[in-house]
């Protein structure tokens, strides 16, 4: 189990790597747009910058869900990683809207008809922004999956979408050089719907673990199995979960013989806290209810 002083370590050291890489690449978009009068190209690099905002929001996110439980938060902090994935996922709207705004308008005015790319700079720096965002966004989402984490999952989608903002620069200068520059801008309108359909599902997500949503059904017949196998379990009779940010708490009824005396009935209970909690590390705390129940002849 990944406990949670080693998942914020892990988080933070992924955002700060692709705070360096998107600083880095907007520096060098943002020079070859400039010098290859790429307007695409420059916008990609304001795209970048703003990227850095998500690494920051994680960072501060993780640190505070990571907290110990205390007097005013008995059950945690963890659901502050959700507000940062909540965030996130606003501003990926953002993100999404501003490009297919920015696309409407160049199609209305005939702005892309005026696109005159110098030299191969631009294509240069749009090809390797598509390459180094693309790489961003499997070690980010893959570092995700290891700790479990949210707003890190949200932040490698913010990658994905800097990768397919480059994607449009990319055929909008490649349209130019082959007399058609609007394909930069209808690019960008697919573009932004591709990032309005990842911006909703994370906040979906982040809002069913801000509500007590329940695991999935898959999750829940695994847990149910685990504490049925345990010995001196007769039969499961509930099982409640409820996922709390990226941990989740199980509220089980267990029936075991009526004739166990009270120690050996309590030890198991123990035996099905730690059976689960030791198979399923997303869980964070688990009751466990015994009814008692006449043994079958």
């Amino acid at each position: 189990m990944t406990d949670s002083n080693n998942a914020k370590r892990v988080a933070v050291k992924v955002s700060i790597v692709g705070m360096i890489g998107n600083i880095l690449l907007t520096a060098f978009k943002f020079i070859a747009g400039i010098v290859a009068n790429s307007g695409a190209m420059t916008s990609d690099a304001v795209h970048s910058a703003s990227d850095v905002f998500g690494g920051l929001i994680v960072i501060i996110g993780v640190r505070f869900s990571s907290r110990e439980s205390d007097s005013d938060h008995p059950y945690g902090h963890e659901r502050f990683e959700c507000v940062a994935a909540l965030i996130l996922a606003v501003a990926l709207f953002l993100t999404g809207g501003t490009i297919g705004v920015s696309a409407l308008q160049k199609i209305f005015s005939g702005e892309y008809r005026e696109l005159e790319i110098k030299g191969q700079l631009a294509l240069i720096a749009a090809i390797t922004s598509i390459v180094v965002k693309e790489a961003m966004f499997w070690y980010t989402k893959i570092n995700a999956k290891r700790i479990e984490s949210t707003a890190l999952a949200a932040e490698a989608w913010h990658h994905r979408s800097d990768a397919l903002s480059s994607v449009g620069a990319l055929i909008g200068i490649c349209g130019a050089e082959f007399g058609l520059p609007i394909l930069e801008p209808i690019a960008s309108i697919v573009i932004c719907l591709f990032i309005f359909k990842v911006a909703f599902d994370i906040f979906k997500d982040a809002i069913n673990r801000m509500v007590d949503h329940s695991c999935d059904k898959e999750l829940e017949e695994e847990m149910r199995t685990c504490a049925a196998g345990v010995e001196g379990v007769m039969s499961v009779d509930l099982l409640r979960t409820r996922v709390f940010g990226n941990k989740v708490y199980v509220d089980i009824e267990i029936s075991a013989d009526s004739t166990l005396p009270l120690s050996e009935a309590h030890m198991i209970a123990d035996n099905v806290h730690d059976s689960v909690e030791r198979q399923f590390s997303q869980v964070k705390h688990i009751m466990v209810h015994v009814n008692p129940k006449e043994h079958e002849e």
